[in-house]
């Protein structure tokens, strides 16, 4: 392939029978992924890891620390710091339980895939080192489902700090995947005094990368990604500071970008709203071109 764009090979199949209206798509999850950011000397940098090669979809590919929105942290009122659940509800376009779950979920998965905790023991601290032997036995707790992140938070006497949060995007999986999600992408800056590690079962690799090398790399084919994380890796590279990235979160647009695939001309039409490089034609019998 000329890029790093990565396709599941049951896609053409798939694609072929949406089209033809023979494929009933699944609902989609609620999902959350956040894209961590540090400052070097002349541009942010921004936490990837690379998904184990053994994995069932995007194996070897290049994405966020991320995952299920929890539903247990709908209803179960924590210590919140930031924007109301009533503003995140509205900037998500969600009711506010389901806001609370979707942030919880967000700074679950980057505690629980890369070691940070965006949390403090009031509404404007944050942990420092989280390395701790008691700390690393409450993150696997996390990623074993013993307990909800909202329990975690409550157990520790915790805050969650949601003004360290910044909403970015939101992309669902087209519909004729077999496992769907509505994911809302996250930014956030690296606090003071905690550091990435790579403890994700999902990740054989961790970097810090800037955006601009990263985009450059898939674009030589050299590092696989799905168009969510090429399309925000673009959008990041614009930016010359984290807190910059920040500040441009609440205006950006969160219309869902949701890939649609139609027949025209004996090929299938693979193509996501507003992201014309990722439009694919796929001959009939044939894969992606």
């Amino acid at each position: 392939m000329a890029n790093g764009q990565w396709y599941p090979p049951e896609w053409p199949e798939r694609i072929r029978a949406l089209a033809e209206g023979t494929l009933t798509p699944v609902a989609p999850r609620r999902a959350a992924t956040v894209m961590l950011l540090k400052d070097t000397d002349d541009t942010p940098v921004v936490h990837m890891l690379r998904r184990r090669a053994s994995m069932a979809f995007a194996g070897g590919a290049y994405a966020y620390p991320g995952g299920g929105v929890d539903p247990r942290d709908d209803e179960h009122q924590i210590r919140w710091a930031g924007p109301t659940r009533a503003w995140w509800a509205k900037r998500l376009g969600v009711d506010e339980t389901s806001a609370q779950a979707i942030v919880c979920a967000a700074v679950r998965e980057t505690y629980e895939e890369a070691g940070v905790l965006l949390a403090g023991a009031a509404p404007d601290t944050v942990v420092g080192d989280t390395t701790g032997d008691a700390w690393e036995a409450d993150r696997a707790a996390l990623v074993a489902r013993d307990f909800s992140f909202a329990e975690f938070l409550d157990r520790r006497g915790l805050v969650l700090r949601s003004d360290l949060l910044g909403v970015w995007t939101r992309w669902i999986t087209p519909e004729f995947e077999t496992r769907r999600y509505d994911t809302w992408f996250f930014v956030a800056a690296l606090p003071e005094g905690q550091r990435t590690r790579n403890v994700s079962t999902e990740a054989d690799r961790t970097v810090w990368i800037r955006p601009a090398d990263a985009a450059a790399s898939y674009d030589k084919g050299e590092l696989t990604m799905l168009p969510p994380t090429i399309a925000t890796l673009r959008q990041l590279s614009l930016y010359d500071r984290a807190a910059d990235v920040l500040a441009a979160a609440p205006d950006r647009d969160m219309t869902p970008v949701l890939a649609k695939a139609r027949l025209e001309n004996g090929e299938v039409i693979l193509a996501w709203p507003g992201h014309d490089e990722f439009t694919k034609r796929i001959p009939t019998g044939g894969a992606p071109a």
